[in-house]
């Protein structure tokens, strides 16, 4: 029995049991021995840990992953990779936008002809489109020029004709060509070498493709023979070409 002092106080008795928070009764196991008592606190305490642990789970995964740097894409790597155009020099840009227009591209700078000077190939390229899906590079004016003296002037001229400082090319088309399929290399010993093919010739079934070289004899551009061997000296006019040896 408990009994109470003066001040109306409860003091719990020497038979009472000692005040604790609440708890599971027991249930008798099968063999008679009475279950664990787990107190309620504790279950509160486990669950406490379970979520913190699971909150420190996923932030650690959340740092990895944000740490981690996702690889690049192999196209991505090899544009980074890939060698920057070197820039046009700006007298470059001048003389051909002076002599083509500012939509001319240009193809080539250095010492194209292997003469000490510089020169570029430049070219009114024709974008590739379903109607031009001619193979290479298709061009529909185009010229080679030489500096001396901090000045640019033309030493081929290509448009309907192809044409150096003394006339038309030999074996040009006498008809006027509002194409050309222009191919060219860079040979180490004799310089830049041009072959330009007509896209449209009338009554023609077939076409020839046209050599033009640097002739450092002459010391201009000049056309080749079917060999790509020997030079062919240039005509005033189309009306009387000339395919003469040089």
């Amino acid at each position: 029995m408990s009994s109470t002092n003066q001040d109306n106080h409860f003091v719990p008795s020497e038979k009472s049991p000692s005040v604790r928070g609440p708890q599971f009764a027991g249930a008798l196991t099968s063999s008679g021995a009475p279950h664990a008592v787990v107190a309620c606190g504790d279950f509160e305490n486990v669950r406490a840990r379970s979520v913190l642990y699971t909150i420190l789970f996923v932030l650690s995964l959340s740092a990895t992953a944000c740490s981690s740097n996702p690889p690049k894409p192999a196209s991505q790597s090899a544009a980074e990779t890939k060698p920057a155009t070197p820039a046009v020099p700006d007298d470059v840009q001048d003389a051909v936008k002076h002599l083509l227009g500012s939509e001319a591209q240009v193809l080539l700078v250095g010492d194209l002809a292997k003469t000490g000077k510089r020169q570029f190939l430049a070219a009114n390229v024709v974008p590739k489109t379903p109607q031009n899906n001619v193979p290479g590079t298709v061009v529909t004016r185009a010229v080679v020029a030489e500096e001396t003296d901090g000045k640019w002037s033309e030493l081929l001229h290509v448009d309907e004709h192809l044409k150096n400082t003394k006339g038309f090319l030999a074996l040009s088309p006498l008809d006027s060509i509002t194409g050309w399929r222009l191919q060219y290399d860079q040979n180490p010993e004799k310089g830049l070498q041009l072959y330009f093919t007509p896209l449209k010739v009338q009554g023609d079934t077939h076409v020839l493709t046209i050599g033009v070289r640097w002739n450092p004899a002459t010391k201009r551009y000049q056309s080749l023979d079917a060999t790509y061997e020997h030079f062919l000296k240039e005509s005033a006019s189309l009306e009387t070409p000339r395919s003469a040896l040089r």
